[in-house]
């Protein structure tokens, strides 16, 4: 996002310890393999989920400290579906006039909407990170191993994630993320906030991205010092698989009454 108006000093945000995930290798796991094997597994589900449709809801809000809406709104929805000749494409459901006052979107907020906030970490795209593994952990009932996951390097017009990811120690797909799109950008203009996102398993086979959430302070410093606080929420429902020539499958569909303003809980069907 860039800022556009005036406000206060510039806050320093906490971000994840990244020399925690250089501790030693535990004896009784083999990081290297886990990390093949999740990675070969979020390529599966890469696949998979080009061959869904889903609904796709955005709403971003201005908030002040106290976490008020303030009246600046950015809403969407729309369908990620396919033409009668298997194109994919995405149609606009929903979109009001965009009434954010004290940011604007930018192309790069785009790229982390498609992209980075429902992280995908292939074998394909393993190289370009550093993944170190942290430890295992408990999420709801789900066993999971955690890594820390961050760009080696980066290339310029390219969005990249930086965080936390969680890895579900039987199915060995990611289940949550969290953290922030990064990439070479003016960063006194142009912020991101920290986010999370869970997944839910559909069909039961993969675990597909239903819930994002993002309550951060952006900090800018230029053109001049500025603080927005903004909370958003992508809502990503109605999971149906495309068998092709219009034909959609109802599999385990995502039932968006069901998903209240908490994370949904990652559960095993």
């Amino acid at each position: 996002m860039r800022g556009t108006v005036l406000s206060a000093a510039v806050a320093a945000l906490c971000f994840p310890v990244w020399g925690a995930a250089q501790a030693a290798k535990p004896a009784d796991v083999n990081t290297d393999e886990i990390i093949q094997k999740f990675a070969a597994k979020e390529a599966e589900f890469q696949e998979a989920r080009n061959n869904y449709t889903y609904r796709q809801t955005v709403k971003m809000e201005e908030l002040d400290s106290g976490g008020n809406p303030t009246g600046g709104k950015w809403e969407l929805v729309e369908d990620v579906i396919f033409t009668p000749e298997g194109k994919r494409m995405e149609k606009v459901i929903y979109a009001p006039v965009v009434s954010l006052q004290h940011i604007g979107l930018s192309p790069e907020d785009e790229k982390d909407l498609r992209d980075v906030q429902p992280f995908v970490l292939t074998t394909k795209e393993i190289g370009d990170y550093n993944v170190n593994y942290l430890g295992r952990e408990k999420l709801d009932e789900i066993g999971t191993y955690s890594f820390a996951v961050k760009p080696k390097k980066m290339v310029k017009g390219k969005r990249y994630f930086e965080g936390t990811i969680w890895v579900d120690d039987r199915d060995l797909q990611i289940v949550k993320t969290y953290g922030k799109g990064v990439g070479i950008i003016n960063t006194k203009t142009n912020q991101f906030p920290r986010f999370e996102t869970y997944r839910e398993q559909v069909d039961g086979k993969y675990w597909f991205p239903t819930y994002t959430h993002a309550d951060d302070t952006l900090h800018f410093t230029a053109p001049a010092p500025m603080d927005q606080r903004i909370r958003m929420t992508v809502r990503y429902t109605d999971y149906k698989k495309y068998e092709g020539k219009s034909t959609i499958k109802y599999g385990d569909v995502v039932d968006e009454s069901k998903q209240g303003t908490t994370p949904p809980v990652t559960k095993k069907k």
